[in-house]
């Protein structure tokens, strides 16, 4: 079964990659490619999924980490796989944080989101990766400059922002758009409503990236229900796209 990744070019030994919903076994609400195992989908299909897309990738299943995603800015360094077989066994019982960190080849980083942004990083001149699920909470907690900080060398690393939801479709009240105004700049408002990747490219500028090392995915999770979950548009009963970065095994 072929699945759909947008391919990240991160270079030299490293792997990465960002999911859309397209391929996968899942079924009903959470149809195609969920990787997400805390929203109501029958939890085979999410192994499945998971196995599906490592082994697509060449990546070992065993291996993957993932963090607990609690909205916030902690940043763990990974120098062993967490919770071996976790991935696509119990799915569940992971350390909490949102950004993930790792010098060691052959550990997948794996970040999810439906909505919220999945970021990889990598270092350009030595091999060092990390993953950060970033919604606007992370952002404003500042997920993106700790992950950046313990990378070391903002000028000497690069970044790719995933799919996530656009301006125009994630009107916020007028105090979340007065904070994101205030930490990243007016531009990242729009209307009655937030710019997230612009945000994520502020803070990251801000944290030392230089601003021709960072892409991003031009989608909006909300806007496209064929390739793309978002619980926004479709509430709690929807999947989840993944983030994915390692460093190949020589």
């Amino acid at each position: 079964m072929s699945i759909e990744l947008l391919q990240v070019s991160a270079g030299g030994r490293v792997t990465a990659c960002f999911t859309t919903r397209t391929g996968g076994t899942s079924t009903g609400s959470w149809a195609g490619l969920n990787l997400g195992s805390t929203t109501g989908d029958d939890p085979r299909a999410v192994r499945a999924n998971r196995r599906l897309l490592l082994e697509t990738l060449e990546l070992d299943p065993e291996r993957a980490t993932l963090g607990f995603q609690v909205h916030g800015a902690d940043v763990h360094t990974i120098t062993a796989p967490t919770r071996p077989g976790r991935f696509v066994g119990a799915l569940s019982g992971w350390p909490e944080g949102d950004g993930l960190i790792t010098d060691r080849p052959g550990i997948a980083l794996v970040v999810l989101g439906a909505d919220c942004l999945p970021v990889l990083c990598w270092r350009t001149d030595v091999l060092r990766v990390a993953a950060a699920h970033a919604g606007w909470r992370g952002l404003i907690g500042g997920v993106l400059a700790n992950a950046v900080a313990v990378l070391g060398r903002p000028a000497a690393t690069a970044a790719a922002i995933g799919p996530g939801i656009g301006p125009c479709c994630y009107p916020v009240d007028a105090v979340l758009r007065e904070r994101f105004a205030a930490r990243f700049g007016s531009a990242t408002v729009v209307g009655e409503a937030v710019d997230l990747v612009a945000a994520a490219r502020v803070e990251l500028i801000h944290a030392g990236l230089p601003a021709d090392a960072i892409t991003t995915v031009d989608a909006c999770t909300s806007c496209d229900p064929g390739r793309f979950f978002s619980y926004r548009r479709d509430g709690r009963h929807t999947g989840r796209h993944g983030g994915v970065i390692a460093i190949e095994r020589p």
